[in-house]
């Protein structure tokens, strides 16, 4: 069988198979950042419900830090709450703050498809993911957004055909870092 024939035949089963299987909740989400301006991704980091996402930066008038954390709900980042240290230009000051460890802390629940954020050097705008802190400031030239992207169904089928893919052709997983 011609290799284009057993990549269609691959094809077909999968099309069958994924017309009789109910939807699951994929977990390769990715969280993208993208240059608003010119819809270039700067960064894509794997992240699953549940996870943690933290937009740090200082205050540009207070001097003091700030988080806005966000929750990965789906292809929503859910505002899970914001925490600060002092009041000032911009930040809750007749809403129910609480005083934590952390600081001053309002709690919040609301989602958002995208989040734009302009990253300044003076605030030092940081994306913190897992852990690990991404620099937004040097990643971006003007507005970015964040946003939670799911596969599609068409890029399940690349990865799918890649698995199929002879060990020597290049697509081949095999053949891949």
């Amino acid at each position: 069988m011609s290799r284009y024939l057993a990549g269609i035949l691959a094809l077909l089963v999968l099309l069958g198979a994924a017309a009789t299987v109910a939807p699951t909740a994929s977990a390769d989400r990715t969280l993208v950042v993208t240059d608003t301006e010119t819809d270039e991704q700067l960064l894509s980091v794997p992240v699953d419900d549940g996870d943690v996402v933290t937009l740090s930066y200082t205050h540009s008038v207070e001097k003091t830090p700030v988080e806005d954390i966000y929750v990965v709900d789906g292809t929503q980042l859910r505002m899970d709450r914001m925490v600060f240290h002092s009041h000032g230009a911009g930040l809750p000051s007749d809403a129910p703050i609480e005083t934590t460890d952390e600081g001053l802390v309002l709690d919040l629940n609301e989602s958002y498809d995208e989040v734009g954020v302009v990253p300044g050097s003076i605030a030092g705008h940081e994306l913190i993911v897992d852990g690990e802190r991404y620099d937004l400031v040097s990643l971006s030239d003007g507005a970015v957004s964040l946003s939670i992207l799911e596969p599609t169904f068409v890029d399940d089928l690349l990865r799918a055909e890649a698995r199929f893919a002879p060990i020597d052709d290049p697509r081949s997983l095999h053949m891949q870092p």
